[in-house]
């Protein structure tokens, strides 16, 4: 099987989305081959069973491309400072894998969007972690080595990449946040490759 990144997010507006396509081209110029997946969206009132393809867009993550990544990608637009349900709810499921220790010391970085300058951005990447951390893996951030990492006036933090999409979600990434997005994954192809 050939060793590959998993890109995995969720996107409501499409900012996320794009971030993980930007994450997908670094890791494909460093070499590495990458898987793009997403989680479907949740319902409050489960009335029928959604489709194990969605009709469009990126295909639903399965416990085996998570169990068979040679690293991870992980994003989520921030709702109140926190991941979105729909991503937590996927992660709740994993408990398979960790009992067998899938994840162990694989490589890992996060991402994430939301509506204003001071949304949440880097508490909704600390809570992307704690998972990462039960499952063993290696945690990687942006370095300020990247030069747009301290010139951003929008979005990008030490802990991962970001973006602002302003309130009605129709805000362009930046310039930064576009050669963060693709830094971060060029980094942790690298650091991938590196390891295997």
């Amino acid at each position: 099987m050939q060793s590959y990144i998993l890109v995995l997010y969720y996107s409501k507006y499409g900012s996320t989305k794009q971030m993980a396509h930007l994450i997908a081209n670094g890791i494909e110029a460093a070499g590495m081959s990458v898987k793009i997946r997403t989680v479907p969206q949740l319902a409050m009132v489960v009335t029928e069973a959604q489709p194990s393809v969605p009709a469009e867009g990126d295909l639903y993550c399965t416990l085996d491309d998570l169990a068979h990544c040679s690293g991870l990608a992980l994003g989520s637009p921030t709702r109140f400072g926190n991941m979105a349900s729909e991503m937590k709810y996927f992660w709740d499921q994993t408990t398979s894998l960790w009992l067998n220790g899938a994840l162990h010391g694989k490589p890992a970085c996060v991402f994430t969007a939301s509506g204003s300058m001071h949304g949440g951005q880097e508490s909704t990447l600390l809570t992307m972690l704690p998972p990462l951390f039960h499952h063993g893996m290696m945690i990687l951030g942006l370095p300020n080595s990247i030069a747009a990492l301290s010139n951003t006036k929008t979005g990008g933090t030490p802990y991962g990449a970001s973006h602002v999409s302003g309130p009605r979600h129709d805000q362009e990434l930046s310039q930064d946040e576009k050669i963060l997005c693709e830094a971060m994954g060029k980094r942790l192809a690298e650091v991938a490759l590196k390891l295997s």
